[in-house]
């Protein structure tokens, strides 16, 4: 079964939690439900059904989420599970355009999605030497577009769109 959206009180859009976890910030009060889901489960004697997006009652402030963590999934998403170098889209690893023996750091900016056989040619090389190129430069996503790429990942674009969060 598919999750459940999560939009904050202001109807931005937080999270996707499990349908279990959805039924269960609706019965602790702490959510309404802005769209059901087709799907219906039985709980005993009762028939309910399975929310699609829930808004919270109360604002959750997301302050602290000032930039999007490094991670390789992260950097994954970013690049839309694509290697930058070839665009295939199996067996990926994840790439230092300017190698960690060069003084490449691990960040956005310097690592990029690569499929195996690109990553083994390129070794540490740097592109150019490699005569390599990279079809998008690296950059460190904001929030807004890292929530966006989420949502297309999701497949939950659409009805974001249809509530007006997007």
């Amino acid at each position: 079964m598919q999750g459940c959206v999560i939009l904050n009180g202001d109807y931005s859009y937080l999270n996707t939690v499990s349908w279990q976890k959805a039924i269960k910030l609706l019965y602790k009060g702490k959510a309404t439900v802005l769209r059901y889901t087709d799907k219906v489960i039985r709980a005993g004697q009762e028939f309910i059904k399975l929310p699609a997006v829930m808004k919270l009652i109360k604002l959750v402030r997301t302050i602290f989420r000032t930039h999007v963590p490094f991670s390789k999934r992260n950097v994954m998403i970013r690049d839309g599970f694509v290697c930058q170098y070839c665009g295939s889209n199996s067996d990926l690893t994840i790439d230092h355009v300017i190698p960690v023996s060069r003084g490449g750091k691990t960040t956005f900016e310097n690592c990029v999605t690569a499929c195996k056989p690109c990553n083994m040619k390129k070794t540490n090389k740097m592109p150019t030497e490699a005569q390599m190129f990279i079809k998008k430069s690296p950059s460190a996503p904001t929030i807004s577009e890292f929530t966006r790429l989420r949502a297309n990942k999701l497949g939950i674009n659409d009805l974001l769109k249809s509530l007006g969060v997007f």
